[in-house]
């Protein structure tokens, strides 16, 4: 039986920069960093109030997939045509404007969805990453 959520993936084109984007910029935890094979990392972020939730930083590659595959999905992120994930926040219109003074580039302000207030960015290797203030 499914429990619930351990990790999910930000695809990024380079974590150390990544890892910098999503810490120093958006204000999360840094978790791991440790070696997962030869010449691979697993980098985890977090957000500090929710400890048993993580967003790996992964490069396109091995040991997940081949090499085409990950120039193929490297081309993807560059392009900026893909999406990672949704972080909660209290004050959607507060951290937009936050973000947005420190140079965040925004796709989408706040805008009231059936589900809440959403707003998209994009992270530094291109990827929409929406916050959320929920409806519900």
């Amino acid at each position: 039986m499914i429990t619930g959520l351990n990790t999910a993936i930000a695809w990024v084109l380079d974590q150390d920069s990544a890892k910098k984007f999503y810490t120093d910029t958006l204000g999360l935890d840094a978790r791991v960093d440790v070696p997962f094979g030869e010449g691979v990392r697993w980098v985890t972020v977090g957000a500090p109030n929710q400890p048993d939730v993580q967003v790996t930083l992964m490069v396109p590659g091995p040991p997940v997939m081949d090499a085409e595959s990950a120039e193929q999905l490297k081309s993807l992120i560059a392009k900026g045509v893909l999406t990672s994930c949704t972080f909660t926040v209290t004050d959607c219109q507060a951290d937009y404007t936050a973000l947005a003074a420190r140079g965040v580039t925004f796709v989408q302000p706040p805008t009231q969805r059936p589900w809440g207030l959403s707003a998209i960015l994009l992270d530094d290797s291109g990827c929409g990453v929406e916050l959320l203030q929920p409806a519900y």
